[in-house]
């Protein structure tokens, strides 16, 4: 079986490190908000290049306690796009605000720019730009977009941590960037985790409080907040596995440039698109066809599991009816979600694997002509 991600390869080529890490923890004496957190939080944010970073529960509360930041709740409204994951919308939706969806480009998938202003209101508070799979948003134009209109940005980084534009990393650009340390991430977790960084000491004060119910010190409230902790024994992994992240991108750049090179060409197949100027880390590896559905029966009779990120728009969502979409008011969005289907993708993904997917896929094409 190919799987479409897994880590048991990963913790069995490091367990003993990952075992050394909670141990010391477990040994530490401190078991919330200790050492490692503050190490991680250093060392992340300057990884990408900003001086603070606030680690926090999960990649939804990265996104929720930014907003909160920002002072951003009932009757604001907070742009976005609808292929994405729910978190992305759950985190406005649970400040009080209300989510506006722009249309997507076809062949990025990431919010088109030239959509943004004709969904800004009067109520118009943030836009939140979401680097899906893994490539960034063009950032420069859209912080361009977002000062004429005196937008806050907060920038959804869950799928594109050591992703950069013009060499300048993800999370950097706007107001606050949000990340999640999800398993399946590039930069993974063995559970929940999240952070939310900045440039900005006065957000970077307000988020250390409001993921610790407002306080500055114990047992005395600032202002309304919250419990959101990076566990002690998550940041311990998390510093241990980003001494290997360079690689794990990588490894994951190499796999997409394998099934690039070969399926280019291979029955009706779109191949992820690269542009100039952005360093994409492939958290996932996502093909366009018109054959999607028997095209992922066909690999999983093969044994290889594939995942579409995303089958069903947020926007057409019952959950998310209240919002007042319909069907046909994002056409690319909703057209690309019958199309999209992401293959296997990951660091400790064998080249024997890689060329089994790729042989699968082009058997069915094959059969299909």
């Amino acid at each position: 079986m190919i799987n479409a991600w897994n880590y048991l390869d990963d913790y069995a080529i490091h367990r003993k490190e990952i075992l050394g890490a909670v141990d010391r923890v477990f040994s530490s004496g401190r078991l919330i908000l200790g050492d490692e957190v503050a190490s991680f939080e250093r060392r992340f944010a300057s990884l990408c290049g900003v001086p603070f970073g606030v680690g926090v529960n999960s990649g939804t509360d990265a996104l929720f306690l930014s907003l909160k930041a920002l002072d951003i709740g009932q009757g604001d409204e907070v742009i976005t796009v609808a292929n994405t994951a729910v978190p992305t919308v759950a985190a406005i939706r649970a400040t009080g605000a209300t989510p506006v969806f722009a249309d997507v480009m076809e062949d990025s998938f990431l919010i088109d720019i030239s959509c943004i202003e004709s969904s800004i209101s009067g109520k118009t508070r943030c836009i939140i730009p979401v680097h899906l799979l893994g490539q960034p948003v063009d950032m420069p134009c859209l912080m361009k977009t977002a000062a004429a209109k005196g937008l806050s940005v907060v920038e959804d980084c869950a799928q594109a941590a050591g992703a950069m534009y013009q060499g300048k990393a993800v999370g950097s650009f706007g107001d606050i960037g949000a990340f999640s340390f999800y398993p399946t991430k590039v930069l993974g977790a063995f559970g929940d985790a999240g952070m939310a960084i900045t440039a900005n000491g006065q957000l970077h004060d307000r988020l250390r409080k409001l993921r610790f119910y407002g306080m500055e010190n114990a047992y005395y409230s600032e202002e309304e907040g919250y419990n959101s902790r990076l566990d002690e024994v998550q940041a311990a992994i998390l510093n241990l596995k980003l001494e290997s992240l360079e690689l794990a991108i990588c490894k994951r750049r190499s796999i997409a440039e394998h099934y690039s090179r070969d399926l280019e060409g291979v029955g009706d197949i779109l191949v992820p698109s690269v542009f100039p100027e952005r360093f994409h880390v492939f958290y996932a590896y996502t093909i366009q066809t018109s054959h999607r559905d028997a095209l992922a029966r066909h690999l999983a009779r093969h044994g290889i599991e594939t995942r579409i990120n995303y089958p069903f728009p947020v926007h057409l969502m019952r959950g998310y009816r209240f919002l007042g979409y319909k069907e046909g008011d994002l056409p690319v969005t909703e057209r690309l979600a019958g199309r999209i289907l992401s293959l296997p993708v990951f660091p400790e993904l064998s080249e024997q694997s890689v060329h089994e997917v790729i042989t699968a896929i082009r058997g069915f094409f094959e059969t299909c002509e």
